[in-house]
C-alpha cells in the first residue's frame, strides 16, 4: 500500500516534494494506529438502502436524530447519507464549509455526532456525510487568510488571477445562479475561481499542503467511525489552462490517492464520487476498482421520467443497454435515485428530450433550475400529486442494478415547500428552485401516513416499504445483475440467484397489459418472487 501511495503521489506532484510526501505517509501511519472501528463488510454498499436527510431539518439535531432511528429503521434503511453537517455559514446549505474539522454548534456539535454515529451502528445503520472537497466557504479560515495578501500563508490554498479570461473553457455549473467562475477580491485587486456560487472558492490541488490536509481531516472522521464520504464536486478537482477542467487525470489521481490513504488506514470506508457527467466520464471514477466505491447513476435517473411522460419504457432499457457496454468494475456499484437534494438534472439527456421534460414536469416557472437544464421540485409534485405515479416510478428504480437512495419526506409524499423556497432565497439573496424541496419534515405527515389517516402518504409509505422489505430480505438476488425488456408498455426486470428469482412488472402506460400471464391495469406493477426460474 506504501509503494501505492508513493506512486500516485510522484503522478500529481512528480518528486518536487518528498517531504510532503514522507509526511503523509508518517500521517497514515498514525491514524492507522488509532483506528478502533472496522465494519464487519467490507462490501456493505452493495446492498441494502440508502436515505438521504439535512439533519436540521428532519429531525433539529443530532439528539433529534438519534431519537428517529427508529423511524428509519422500521422503513427498512441501513444507510444514512447526511447532507452538510460541518461548519457552515450556511449560504449553500452547508456546502460552503468553513471549518472541515467540526460539526455545526446548532446540530448538537461533534460530540453529538459522535454520539449519533454509535447510535447508528448499533442498528446496523452505516453513516456517511457530505464532503465538498473541491471547495471551501470565502469564510474558511485559509481563505481569509489567503484574501488578505499576495503573501498570505494561504494563498496557494486557492487560485487567483489577475482578470477573468483564465480557464475560459470552463463551463458555467449555476447558469442564472452565478454569471462567471471569477470574482473580485479587492484587499489583493484580482480574482478567485470558483465552480459554484461565489462564496465558494476553489481550492488549489497543485498545491501539496491542501490535498494533505483534506487526507489529514478525512481520515481523521474515519478514525471516528463515519463510514463513508460523498465526494462532492469531485470532477473539478484539477485545472489546467486549455481545457474545461472536468474529468483531468490529476483529478483522479487524487481521487485514487484519497482511496488508498483510506484503505491504509482501515478498509470498508466508502468513497462516493459525485460526478455528474456522460456515461463514459462517470464510470471513470471508479478506475480500476481502485478510485470511487460507488459512483451515482445520473444517466439512468431521466429515463425513468422519460418512461413515465411517454408512456415508453424504451428509453429505460436503451440507456442501460448502453451503461452495460461500459467496462464497471465488479465491485463498483451504483447509488440510483429518482430525487435527491439538488435538481432533477437534464444536462446529458437530448434537446428534444430537455424540451420533453420542461413541458412535462416544469409545473410553475419557477421551478426551473439553470435556466431549462434542471427542474427543482418534490416527487410528489413532480409526478402530480398521485400515489400510484410515485409507486410506480419506485418500482422502476428498485428494478434497476444499483443501491436506491430515498430522499427525506419522499417515502410519505412530502410536497413542495413554498414558504421555506421563498424566505431562504430571500434570506440569501440568490434565486435558487432547490428550495422548493428542501424543506422542513413534516411530522404530521408522517403520522398519518403510518396511521393511514392520510391515504395519499400511506399508500405511498405501505408500498414503499415493501419494496424495501422485499430487497432487504433477498440481498442475494439483489446483488445479481438483472435482465431487461421493454414489452408493449411494460418494463419487466429479473433476477436470477440458484433457483430463486425475482422479476418486476411496471406498466408505464394507461392502458391494461398482459405480460408472462400476468395482468396489470394501467400505472400498476407487479413483483414475482418465486423459487423457480422463469
Amino acid at each position: 500500500m506504501t509503494d501505492t501511495i508513493e506512486t500516485l503521489w510522484e503522478d500529481i506532484y512528480g518528486t518536487a516534494y518528498p517531504d510532503r510526501k514522507a509526511t503523509l505517509l508518517e500521517l497514515l501511519e498514525e491514524r492507522s494506529e488509532q483506528t478502533t472501528y472496522v465494519p464487519s463488510e467490507t462490501d456493505w454498499y452493495q446492498t441494502g438502502v440508502v436515505y438521504s436527510l439535512y439533519v436540521d431539518l428532519f429531525a433539529d439535531d443530532f439528539h433529534g436524530l438519534i431519537e428517529r432511528l427508529e423511524y428509519l429503521e422500521e422503513l427498512g434503511v441501513t444507510v444514512v447519507w447526511l447532507l452538510p453537517v460541518l461548519e457552515s455559514p450556511m449560504v449553500d446549505q452547508g456546502f460552503d464549509v468553513a471549518d472541515f474539522s467540526s460539526v455545526r454548534n446548532e446540530l448538537g456539535g461533534t460530540e453529538a455526532f459522535l454520539e449519533f454515529v454509535e447510535a447508528a451502528h448499533n442498528r446496523d445503520i452505516k453513516v456517511v456525510f457530505d464532503v465538498p472537497i473541491n471547495h471551501t466557504s470565502d469564510q474558511h479560515p485559509w481563505f481569509q487568510n489567503a484574501r488578505e495578501s499576495p503573501d498570505a500563508d494561504y494563498r496557494d490554498y486557492y487560485l487567483w488571477n489577475d482578470g477573468t479570461e483564465k480557464y475560459a473553457e470552463t463551463r458555467l455549473l449555476l447558469k442564472g445562479v452565478s454569471d462567471s467562475n471569477w470574482t473580485y477580491n479587492e484587499p489583493t485587486d484580482d480574482y478567485y475561481f470558483h465552480r459554484f456560487y461565489d462564496v465558494q472558492p476553489d481550492l488549489n490541488y497543485e498545491n501539496p499542503a491542501v490535498l494533505i490536509d483534506m487526507i489529514r481531516i478525512l481520515t481523521r472522521w474515519q478514525v471516528a467511525g463515519v463510514d463513508g464520504f460523498r465526494m462532492d464536486a469531485a470532477p473539478f478537482l484539477w485545472k489546467r489552462e486549455g481545457t474545461n477542467c472536468e474529468n483531468l487525470p490529476q483529478t483522479h489521481a487524487i481521487l485514487q490517492l484519497f482511496r488508498a490513504a483510506f484503505d491504509y488506514v482501515s478498509e470498508g470506508t466508502l468513497m462516493i464520487a459525485e460526478a455528474n457527467q456522460e456515461p463514459s466520464d462517470v464510470v471513470d471514477y471508479f478506475g480500476n476498482g481502485d478510485e470511487c466505491h460507488v459512483a451515482y447513476n445520473f444517466p439512468i435517473m431521466p429515463t425513468f421520467f422519460l418512461a413515465l411522460a411517454e408512456n415508453d419504457p424504451t428509453y429505460i432499457t436503451d440507456e442501460l443497454d448502453r451503461l452495460e457496454r461500459l467496462d464497471v468494475p465488479d465491485t463498483a456499484q451504483w447509488f440510483t435515485f429518482l430525487r435527491v437534494h439538488d435538481e432533477l438534472t437534464l444536462e446529458f439527456v437530448s434537446p428534444d428530450e430537455r424540451h420533453l421534460l420542461n413541458d412535462e414536469y416544469r409545473r410553475a416557472d419557477d421551478w426551473d433550475f439553470r435556466d431549462g437544464e434542471g427542474i427543482s421540485g418534490r416527487l410528489y409534485d413532480l409526478l402530480e400529486t398521485d400515489p400510484d405515479r410515485v409507486l410506480l416510478a419506485y418500482s422502476l428504480l428498485f428494478s434497476v442494478e444499483g443501491t436506491p437512495i430515498i430522499y427525506y419526506g419522499d417515502e410519505i409524499g412530502m410536497s413542495n415547500d413554498r414558504r421555506f423556497f421563498e424566505e431562504m432565497n430571500e434570506k440569501l439573496g440568490y434565486d435558487d428552485s432547490r428550495y422548493l424541496h428542501r424543506g422542513p419534515f413534516d411530522e404530521e405527515r408522517k403520522v398519518a401516513a403510518m396511521t393511514g389517516d392520510d391515504p395519499d402518504a400511506h399508500t405511498i409509505w405501505t408500498g414503499l416499504q415493501e419494496m424495501i422489505e422485499t430487497r432487504t430480505r433477498n440481498p442475494a438476488l439483489f446483488t445479481e445483475q438483472p435482465t431487461y425488456r421493454a414489452d408493449n408498455g411494460v418494463f419487466v426486470s429479473t433476477r436470477t440467484h440458484g433457483d430463486r428469482a425475482l422479476s418486476t412488472y411496471t406498466n408505464v402506460t394507461t392502458e391494461s397489459r398482459t405480460i408472462d400471464g400476468i395482468d396489470l391495469d394501467g400505472h400498476t406493477y407487479v413483483w414475482r418472487l418465486s423459487d423457480q426460474q422463469p
